[in-house]
């Protein structure tokens, strides 16, 4: 082979290889920024879970101080509410 043909050869690797580089950086780049998004809505969300916690905490509060308040099913005049339904019915 000719020496000019030699080096346009090794030219031409050299360029695919640092295009394949390029390209293996582009990857990885895009990668990091995915995993970023990721890192960041796993944030979110972790707080998004907490907050609710937080309200299942108070209602679940609330509710036992609802039945704490309410008479007993043995107190006289207790009715069903089956039994109280409105006149139309």
């Amino acid at each position: 082979m000719r020496p000019g043909i030699v080096t346009a050869l090794r030219a031409g690797i050299d360029n695919a290889r640092m295009e394949h580089g390029r390209t293996l950086e582009n990857r990885l780049m895009e990668l990091e920024v995915k995993a970023s998004f990721a890192d960041d809505l796993l944030d979110h969300l972790n707080a998004q879970v907490a907050r609710q916690q937080e309200q299942i905490d108070l209602l679940l509060r609330e509710v036992a101080q609802l039945r704490r308040q309410r008479p007993d099913d043995t107190t006289p005049g207790a009715t069903n509410p089956v039994d109280e339904r409105p006149p139309h019915y």
